[in-house]
């Protein structure tokens, strides 16, 4: 399926995600523009087409161009690709709103909470620049960039509570190498991309520690189940969570080395300190950052998520791995449903 030449969208910035999502709208027939922090980021994406930073040994598209000038990229921009860290998200947003046109609908590429607030990233979008939920929408599935980047299959959901703006941004990214579906459960989609991040850092852990596949496969399945209970409460579909937003990138981002959240855990449960494992890991991992605020969501909505609880206490310095392991295996025994 291709899209009309004439669309236009704008992709902020050009780390792994921001660049393989847009190559992938480019390949559908999407004018991409990517704004890149750094000049020498841009420089090499327009002359070499390629992305030194992230992805030097794969050709990008010649119609995708990078500036460095954020009103330049969103001009005339049909769509804003939101791909940034999640707890920069805020201050990032505000400085580009007056940039934003319109009719331009915001897509949220983002995974994670935002910390003090315990706000979704499409509730923090919403509040900064005043505009309308209906158009802004998020794009979350099992899509490790690597893979994505050397065209292999992948699919994903794009949720906005107007059905026809999800049409319109699925049809931007829609390419025979990769297969977007469309929902209206923006509270589901969100809570599945930020959630999985912690419970792939419990199988990290686990991983790390020598632990085998049968304790990981309990925490990819009772991290599901904690997932569920906290999406539910606050108004989500239960089957968004069993859904490519849900289970599927559950499933991609606990099992794949590529995860880099299930690499920091593996850092960790061998050993490595928490500054060790940052610099081991070297990008921004989602879920070390929202830990603290998903569990704060937990509390507020009376939900019991008991590996989010131990990881977080884990990152706070609280309990050591072996206490970690324990608290969730002497846990009172209960039905599973």
């Amino acid at each position: 399926m291709t899209q009309d030449r004439s669309a236009r969208a704008a992709v902020f910035s050009a780390g792994s995600w921001g660049t393989a999502v847009a190559k992938i709208m480019a390949d559908a027939g999407t004018n991409v523009t990517v704004h890149a922090r750094r000049a020498e980021i841009a420089d090499a994406i327009n002359t070499v087409h390629r992305n030194p930073g992230y992805f030097p040994d794969v050709d990008l598209p010649t119609t995708l161009t990078a500036t460095t000038d954020p009103a330049a990229a969103l001009d005339g921009a049909d769509f804003l690709v939101l791909s940034i860290p999640a707890q920069s998200l805020r201050d990032s947003l505000a400085a580009w709103a007056p940039h934003i046109g319109p009719d331009t609908v915001i897509v949220s590429l983002m995974k994670g909470i935002e910390r003090d607030t315990d706000l979704r990233a499409s509730e923090v979008i919403t509040e900064v620049t005043g505009i309308p939920a209906e158009r802004v929408a998020v794009l979350s599935g099992p899509n490790l960039a690597r893979e994505i980047m050397a065209g292999q299959p992948a699919a994903a959901t794009v949720a906005c509570p107007d059905e026809a703006a999800a049409v319109r941004v699925q049809q931007a990214c829609h390419t025979p190498y990769f297969r977007p579906y469309t929902s209206t459960d923006v509270i589901g989609c969100e809570l599945g991309g930020a959630v999985k991040n912690v419970i792939a850092l419990a199988v990290g852990i686990a991983s790390g520690m020598g632990l085998g596949h049968n304790a990981q496969a309990m925490l990819i399945t009772r991290g599901l189940a904690e997932t569920t209970r906290l999406a539910t409460a606050m108004g989500a579909h239960p089957a968004t969570l069993a859904g490519l937003a849900g289970l599927g990138d559950l499933v991609a981002t606990c099992s794949s080395p590529l995860s880099r959240n299930r690499t920091f855990g593996t850092h960790l449960g061998k050993g490595l300190s928490f500054e060790e494992a940052t610099a081991a890991t070297r990008q921004t991992t989602e879920g070390v950052k929202s830990a603290q605020a998903i569990l704060g969501l937990a509390h507020t909505h009376g939900v019991d998520m008991p590996i989010t609880d131990v990881v977080t206490a884990l990152l706070n310095g609280k309990v050591t791995l072996e206490h970690a392991t324990a608290a969730l295996m002497q846990r009172p025994p209960k039905p599973e449903r």
